[in-house]
């Protein structure tokens, strides 16, 4: 089961997310639970893999949000790099990136049981 105890230790800034939600822990756990499907069904490393950066960029950049408005860090992070390298069109390892935003993605996965 979720909790924020589980989320703090993933690394996730509860404080800041819950203060975002007006203090609503129900809420939150409720948008992270949301945030966590959109995350395993977004088709970002399928769009990556067939070469379709135009949408993978618009993918990402909506994981971005969800996942900034809800502090979850580890994930994220990565999301906002792959986001930016996505918008300029720059040259990276966006495997790479789409590797660990899964391996995130599965660790909150984990939590969430």
């Amino acid at each position: 089961m979720l909790t924020i105890e589980k989320l703090k230790e993933f690394g996730a800034d509860t404080d800041t997310a819950l203060a975002r939600c007006g203090g609503n822990e129900a809420l939150y756990l409720r948008l992270v639970g949301i945030v966590l499907s959109e995350l395993s069904e977004s088709g970002l490393s399928c769009a990556i893999e067939s070469g379709d950066l135009d949408k993978a960029f618009d993918i990402a950049h909506k994981l971005k949000g969800g996942l900034g408005n809800l502090s979850l860090t580890p994930v994220s992070e990565p999301v906002s790099e792959l986001t930016e390298l996505l918008r300029n069109k720059t040259p990276g390892d966006y495997a790479g990136l789409c590797s660990i935003i899964a391996k995130k993605t599965d660790e909150l996965k984990k939590i969430a049981e």
